[in-house]
């Protein structure tokens, strides 16, 4: 799979270990910043990672700032992203299984990073259920159109 990561300051070192991790599994990652923990503003990150998803140069991606709440808002600003905030596993589950979310977001400073690669993990590898979810998933893509 292709994906891409970005995060802010706060977010940086769980960005890292995510991509570790992401490499070993085999997928192809693109790292869309920050660098390092210098202060930055989440947005300029963000929207990158997000447009990759939009534009088809990524499957999904995976957005961290210090909350979640932030990269999740820049995220959805991006026509053709589904982002989900994410602060469980079965939140995870249930953001791929019946909302098709092609974006992970999560917060560094409220998750644990062994929790956030488990939320990870259940996110990479739950399918979309489709049936009676695509046509809710339709409305939502249509609400764009406003």
């Amino acid at each position: 799979m292709k994906l891409s990561l970005a995060a802010d300051h706060a977010g940086f070192t769980l960005k890292e270990k995510i991509k570790e991790k992401l490499k070993v599994e085999g997928h192809e990652v693109f790292d869309r910043g920050s660098f390092d923990e210098t202060s930055v503003d989440y947005p300029d990150f963000g929207v990158l990672a997000a447009r990759d998803v939009a534009d088809g140069v990524s499957d999904r991606a995976v957005l961290i700032c210090g909350s979640g709440i932030g990269m999740s808002m820049v995220a959805n600003k991006i026509r053709g992203v589904r982002a989900a905030l994410c602060t469980s596993p079965i939140m995870a589950e249930m953001s791929r299984r019946h909302n098709d979310a092609n974006v992970l977001t999560l917060g560094a400073r409220y998750t644990e990073p062994e929790k956030a690669l488990e939320i990870l993990d259940v996110w990479l590898k739950t399918p979309f259920e489709g049936g009676r979810h695509q046509r809710r998933v339709d409305k939502i893509s249509k609400l764009g159109d406003y």
